[in-house]
């Protein structure tokens, strides 16, 4: 044989087995990240509980454990390479994909949680618009409610003795309503601020905003524990907290929306029981065992609210939800929106018309028609019956497959709008026991009724300003307890 011949079909060969060995390479370090991507993925999926509803968990890892070994073989004896490189790229973004939507929602449920072990309390020391006083160093004294807001006001004063180097002294005053008083008639310079007063002073008088000047603030960090009651994880109550503010969800302020959703997984019944803002109650902790407008117990941190409410119905409240109207709203477009059906034809005070019968809402159409009070019928209570329908909708919407499909939507809004105590192994629990059974959750709703007026009875935050308040039937909060309770023994 030719040498030069023998030489050409060598040369050949070699370039054959460099490019067989460069295909192997490939496929080898495809196999690697895909297996890497596959593994964390998986293991993030079994220790959240992920997926855990007919045994979509165990598909999924079946499916993944298979293209690894069909990969690993085909790789080991040589055969089918660009099989092996589609096979492995295709289910590589599969994993990748995986993983990114498993950390995302662990993300997002670990934001929900981090913000509700903790409130912010924004203090500051204001003195009159016109004043000279421009810096807490002119200041000796500031009058300030310390037997009723002491460790707010003595965090306060502590910061600025540290920042500043001025130990100012108080001035004792029954609440922040005298202390505004006394700063605008002009019988004291300066005064402490609680942020989550405000909106109570700007209320009851004119001009609020506009007579007051910030000289100094300081943001108050309370950490909030949570002890789960409830023996049974299936049944348990949780109190959503509707406020409808701009800032940080983590800020303390008033809670405009107060239900208690009762949740019985074993039935799939859900009871709604509502409680208005206005409601004349005792409110422990920072309201000093006093009565109250609901709402203001809010301003003491949720925690106080929940106790409230736990102490009316005489019942034990498992989780907490803070959610902000203004985001959550937003929700409803990332689900397609809601259909709810509508008691009386009304326009809100933003114009909008609501027709009497099945309504569809998107976001803006929804936060007009949960807010409405004025052009209702029966004011507040109408009010909160709407603000049911509106969430019993969106429960309905999240609790079926269809909402599976806005996932991302849904979890950046859940995460700017909403604070939650409950762990994501008890959120994941339920959501799979949900999505296992299939059945869809029968839901109803109740509200406490009273008689309501105006300047009879005393606000202890607000002493002397003339509040609209009801004063609860006692049959009426005696027959939402039981109905509670009722629920949660599965009758």
């Amino acid at each position: 044989m030719p040498t030069h011949s023998r030489h050409q079909r060598q040369h050949k060969n070699s370039r054959s087995y460099s490019r067989l060995d460069t295909k192997t390479i490939v496929n080898s370090v495809l196999l690697v990240l895909y297996a890497l991507l596959a593994g964390i993925a998986t293991f993030l999926m079994y220790s959240h509980n992920i997926l855990a509803f007919r045994h979509f968990n165990i598909i999924y890892t079946a499916l993944l454990v298979v293209v690894l070994v069909v990969s690993l073989v085909l790789i080991i004896r040589k055969k089918g390479k660009l099989v092996v490189t589609v096979l492995l790229v295709i289910f590589s973004i599969v994993a990748a994909a995986s993983l990114f939507a498993f950390k995302s929602l662990i993300d997002v449920a670990g934001n929900l949680n981090e913000t509700a072990s903790y409130s912010e309390i924004e203090m500051s020391v204001v003195v009159p618009t016109n004043s000279s006083i421009s810096d807490v160093t002119e200041l000796s004294s500031v009058q300030a409610p310390t037997g009723a807001d002491g460790s707010n006001i003595e965090a306060l004063l502590s910061q600025i003795k540290s920042d500043k180097g001025v130990n100012l002294t108080t001035d004792t005053v029954d609440s922040y309503q005298a202390a505004y008083e006394n700063l605008i008639n002009g019988s004291s310079q300066a005064m402490v601020l609680n942020s989550a007063y405000s909106s109570l002073l700007e209320l009851s008088y004119d001009n609020y905003e506009s007579n007051l000047k910030t000289i100094y603030t300081y943001k108050v960090k309370k950490n909030i524990s949570n002890d789960v009651s409830s023996s049974n994880k299936n049944v348990f109550n949780i109190y959503i907290s509707g406020i409808d503010t701009y800032g940080s969800i983590s800020t303390v302020s008033r809670s405009d929306v107060n239900i208690i959703l009762t949740v019985n997984m074993d039935t799939h019944k859900i009871l709604m029981t509502s409680t208005p803002r206005d409601s004349y109650v005792q409110i422990p902790d920072g309201g000093a065992n006093q009565y109250d407008k609901l709402t203001h117990a809010g301003i003491y941190g949720v925690e106080t609210s929940e106790k409230t409410l736990e102490n009316l119905y005489g019942i034990d409240i498992d989780y907490y939800a803070r959610v902000n109207f203004t985001s959550f709203m937003n929700l409803i477009d990332a689900i397609g929106g809601v259909t709810v059906y509508n008691d009386q034809a009304f326009t809100s005070s933003a114009g909008d018309s609501f027709e009497a019968g099945n309504i569809n809402l998107n976001s803006d159409e929804a936060l007009g028609f949960v807010r409405e009070r004025y052009s209702l019928d029966n004011g507040d209570y109408d009010r909160g019956k709407n603000q049911l329908k509106v969430i019993q909708a969106i429960i309905n919407k999240l609790t079926s497959f269809s909402s599976i499909s806005n996932y991302s939507s849904i979890m950046s809004t859940l995460q700017d709008s909403v604070q939650t105590d409950m762990p994501l192994d008890t959120m994941m629990d339920l959501a799979n026991t949900q999505l296992d059974s299939g059945k869809k959750f029968t839901i109803t709703s109740q509200e406490v009724t009273g008689t309501g007026s105006t300047g009879e009875l005393t606000s202890y935050a607000m002493p002397t300003a003339s509040l609209y308040m009801i004063q609860l039937d006692d049959a009426s909060v005696s027959s939402a307890s039981q109905a509670i309770k009722d629920v949660m023994e599965g009758k």
